[in-house]
């Protein structure tokens, strides 16, 4: 976390429960977690394909290696968000936790490349209910401007964590391609102390809680409000991931090979990421009508990078998509919260997060894709900047209709 990112004063409407910034730092570690899993092996990935060449498939099952847990959050993402209604927030999160750290830690004394892609399958289902329930606990615990901030925090602590896992990974790295997996014992860490610090539900709260599911049940989920920003955040989801999953293929075209200085490198990107979230919080207009500016300062960055022949022009290209996808996130994640009332924050919490870890999960397919139409990797990434300038420019219309408000009270449970 980085030290301007201090955690934002309780406001009103706060539980009680949760006051203090311990509990608060724990749910944001918590989300950090998948991060881990998408950024920590990027730097290593050039090394495990070598590893594994002739394995049949391996072009495709070592990119999956790293984005197959997003396929497992999308998949299972909008059923852990009615799991966790009925297991209890906290109980899910800290069971996950330890799973995490068990499966995240396998490939460490997995031999066979199919089966490390398994239990990167199984690290996706630990990180579906991890997500989901740190980012709904969020939802629960504060209000209004306050729970703003704490969903833009998250976003923050989670992009500064992928510059210190790049880096740590590029460091690791040299001493082999399995030694960044031992970082997933950190949830052995995490899990205790999310059992003993994080609020314990209250009869009042229940029963109110109680009372607002009753209520859910007399009305449907609305379905059509989040269904087109499910879908924006699935093209956002492959604007953001594209880097992190991409930039040590593009630095070794480039004649990079040190795994410490690919993870440097690509951590000097992401801490643009972070730039990017300190400026969210700084903003005071609606997510709804940046989105066409943001996905158009993704879009520079990619059709630079298309273009670099040279490693700072590459890094250039880089820092200036990743400043754009550090607004771009929480933009995406605040508007989808805005939309949701608490009787539905807890299914749509988990279909977000489906929307955007079906993002990451399809990114390397989507450069994949682009590489065999364009002919490499580089003329794909410009290609996908024409695809993120489309897309901003077919929202500038959309930015004029104003959005329908939803309620934003609501009891927390956990």
């Amino acid at each position: 976390m980085p030290a301007s990112a201090a955690l934002p004063a309780h406001g009103r409407g706060d539980l009680p429960a949760a006051e203090g910034g311990l509990p608060a730092a724990l749910l944001m570690a918590g989300s950090c977690l998948p991060v881990l899993g998408a950024v920590l092996i990027a730097p290593v990935l050039p090394r495990m394909q070598d590893h594994f060449e002739g394995v049949p498939g391996e072009a495709v099952l070592v990119p999956l290696v790293l984005t197959v847990p997003a396929l497992s959050l999308f998949l299972l993402a909008p059923f852990a968000g009615a799991v966790v209604d009925r297991l209890g927030r906290k109980r899910l999160l800290v069971a996950a936790t330890v799973l995490y750290a068990l499966f995240g830690m396998a490939p460490l004394w997995l031999d066979s490349l199919y089966g490390i892609v398994a239990s990167r399958v199984l690290v996706g289902v630990a990180e579906a209910a991890v997500m989901t329930c740190c980012t709904t606990l969020i939802g629960d615990y504060y209000t209004g401007r306050v729970r703003d901030r704490y969903l833009a925090l998250q976003t923050m602590c989670a992009s500064a964590s992928a510059t210190v896992f790049f880096v740590l990974g590029g460091a690791l790295g040299a001493a082999g391609w399995r030694a960044p997996f031992w970082l997933y014992a950190v949830g052995l860490l995490l899990a205790p102390a999310m059992a003993r610090v994080l609020p314990s539900p209250r009869p009042a709260v229940e029963r109110a809680a109680g009372e607002q599911e009753a209520a859910a049940e007399r009305r449907p989920f609305p379905v059509r409000r989040m269904a087109g920003l499910c879908l924006l955040t699935v093209i956002g989801a492959v604007v953001f991931y594209t880097v992190p999953v991409e930039m040590a293929y593009l630095l070794d075209d480039l004649g990079v090979e040190s795994t410490g200085a690919i993870g440097a490198i690509t951590a000097t990107a992401s801490a643009a990421t972070v730039l990017g979230s300190v400026v969210f919080t700084r903003l005071t207009d609606g997510p709804r009508r940046r989105l066409p500016a943001l996905f158009l300062l993704c879009a520079a960055g990619f059709l630079v990078m298309g273009t670099a022949g040279t490693l700072p022009l590459l890094i250039a290209g880089a820092v200036l998509n990743c400043v754009g996808t550090g607004l771009l996130l929480p933009s995406l994640l605040t508007l989808a919260m805005s939309r949701l009332d608490f009787a539905d924050r807890g299914r749509g919490t988990g279909l977000w997060t489906a929307a955007f870890f079906l993002g990451e999960f399809l990114c390397p397919l989507v450069l994949l894709a682009g590489k065999g139409a364009v002919g490499d990797l580089a003329s794909a990434v410009g290609l996908l900047g024409m695809v993120a300038l489309l897309v901003s420019a077919a929202l500038v219309p959309l930015t004029r209709r104003a959005p329908k408000a939803v309620p934003r009270h609501a009891p927390g449970t956990s």
